[in-house]
């Protein structure tokens, strides 16, 4: 078994401080919130931050999509400390601070770039019952700019250690080209670039960046909400989510030495995961209705326990146990938090 060594696995996206509550039907009704989605901020939603601060009992927690996944991954690979490489843009204000000090507490080699025109960004994470709507207003995190930050000697030096990369499609709003230059680098030198669909407003509205980098994905993460509206979108013609991922699999590849691997979440489904010419479907660890707490960070502890066994050269099976493990764990809990140690084996 190789040692892990740090700076190994890396991510990039929006690095978010999630304010989450419980709220009624009636709160999600008046901003037009679905129940179960995942949107950025409009104007009409910028008093409801400040509304759900003041009527519901809110709890702040590091979160962003990528973030959570690499601090996952690091907690269930524990030592040694920095397995996890994160980039991503906040403000020089209080939000920044804590997030800075979050990732550093969670072990996370962060390299903020810092900027003082937009604050820190936050993400609404409003919870109805097991679901959960999330608003994101990005803010800083829209503010990453590639030669200010990715570029730079210093920083271009930690993606080149790494082995395996993540980045959640949420990023592809934010700066295209920074993906498409990590996507590029691992796809030249042969290591895994792992992607994930994120949202169907991704795989709708951002369609064309995304099929930009498509070719340069090894592994495609996504859920059952965002494969089918993919498949639409790509004119696949089936709403069967075993084919969806086949036709995701066979999309065109740059890199030939490495079949793509695609794994879409159902919830409390079985994961489908296409390998080789086959797709196999694994069931996930039943919990009861009553142990669920909060289902938001489901999905990106899903991937960072994949990544924790990945990054160890761990066969696809145990990835995906790791995977269902993280998951499993997280939505017995608050926002994307967990207990000091993994009980994984």
């Amino acid at each position: 078994m190789p040692a892990i060594s740090e700076n190994v696995l890396f991510g990039m996206g929006n690095p978010l401080l999630d304010i989450c509550s419980v709220v009624d039907k009636d709160f999600l009704d008046k901003y037009g919130l679905k129940s179960n989605d995942q949107i950025l901020a409009e104007d009409k939603h910028k008093a409801m931050f400040e509304e759900l601060v003041k009527k519901f009992k809110v709890e702040y927690h590091a979160g962003g999509s990528t973030q959570n996944s690499v601090k996952i991954a690091q907690w269930m690979i524990q030592q040694p400390h920095k397995v996890a490489t994160f980039f991503g843009c906040i403000g020089t204000d209080n939000f920044g601070a804590i997030l800075k000090k979050k990732a550093e507490e969670a072990h996370v080699d962060a390299h903020y770039y810092e900027q003082s025109e937009e604050p820190t960004g936050t993400c609404a994470a409003c919870i109805t019952g097991d679901n959960r709507s999330l608003v994101a207003n990005l803010a800083a995190a829209n503010c990453y700019k590639k030669e200010n930050h990715l570029d730079l000697e210093e920083n271009w030096k930690l993606v080149e250690k790494a082995k395996i990369y993540y980045i959640a499609g949420f990023f592809i709003t934010v700066s295209p080209e920074s993906m498409l230059k990590v996507a590029k680098h691992a796809s030249e030198n042969n290591k895994i670039f792992g992607l994930n669909l994120s949202a169907p407003f991704i795989c709708q509205f951002f369609k064309e960046p995304l099929m930009k980098v498509m070719p340069y994905v090894d592994i495609l993460f996504g859920n059952e909400t965002e494969a089918a509206t993919f498949a639409r979108e790509q004119g696949f013609e089936t709403e069967d989510i075993k084919e969806i991922a086949k036709k995701a699999q066979s999309l065109p590849k740059v890199n030939k030495k490495r079949q793509r691997i695609v794994v879409f979440t159902q919830g409390k489904d079985g994961t489908v995961v296409t390998s080789g010419d086959e797709v196999m479907m694994f069931p996930v660890l039943e919990i009861e209705q009553s142990e669920i707490v909060d289902t938001n960070g489901a999905g990106d502890a899903f991937v960072g326990g994949f990544l924790s066994q990945l990054v160890q050269d761990r066969p696809l099976e145990q990835c995906i146990r790791a995977g269902h493990y993280a998951a499993n764990v997280i939505i017995r809990r608050a926002g994307c938090t967990f207990p000091e140690k993994p009980d994984f084996h």
